[in-house]
């Protein structure tokens, strides 16, 4: 069964604004080597508008730093698809899917392949709520945001979700990358 993945930067009280991070060559370097395991990309609509067409357009152009150009690349050639019941169409390798999320996410988790990458704030809330969530990685930036969006703000669970650090990196720039799997109970 394949894995569906959940990633996000995040300052040290949590915001997730993606406004808020600053990432620099070994963070672009350090997502790009996540998606060696990737070959599904998951958004909801609003990450997808915010991740399309910038990356796309970054890899076009070759615009950003090696490093974000790699990025670029490698986040373009992976297939997408997009939960949205009101976006009209998608660009590329991207489709659409307009309902039962849940269905839809164990569908794709038997299919064979890759690991499952999801993206987005709302997305993830229905998913951890669903318990479809196997792996977390979190980059936690020596920031202090004060305000804006907060990464668990708006779920709420029926039970915990217990989660196994297996690997920890510390960047250059202070940033701390942390990589949990989720604990299956009772096994």
């Amino acid at each position: 069964m394949r894995n569906v993945i959940y990633g996000m930067n995040i300052s040290i009280d949590g915001n997730c604004d993606h406004t808020k991070a600053n990432p620099d060559e070994e963070l672009y370097d350090y997502f790009t080597h996540q998606m060696d395991d990737v070959d599904l990309i998951v958004y909801g609509r609003k990450t997808y508008e915010l991740m399309v067409p910038y990356w796309p357009d970054v890899a076009k152009a070759q615009s950003g730093t090696k490093a974000a150009n790699e990025f670029a690349e490698r986040h373009n050639a992976i297939n997408k698809i997009v939960f949205s019941r009101t976006l009209k169409n998608a660009d590329g390798n991207t489709r659409i899917i307009r309902n039962n999320l849940e269905a839809e996410i164990m569908k794709l988790k038997q299919e064979p392949g890759k690991k499952i990458s999801i993206g987005g704030v709302s997305l993830r809330s229905q998913l951890m709520a669903l318990g479809l969530i196997d792996e977390y990685y979190f980059v936690v930036h020596p920031i202090i945001a004060g305000n804006g969006k907060r990464l668990l703000e708006d779920i709420t669970l029926q039970e915990n979700i217990n989660l196994k650090l297996v690997n920890v990196k510390v960047f250059k720039s202070g940033c701390v990358g942390l990589h949990y799997l989720k604990e299956e109970l009772g096994l």
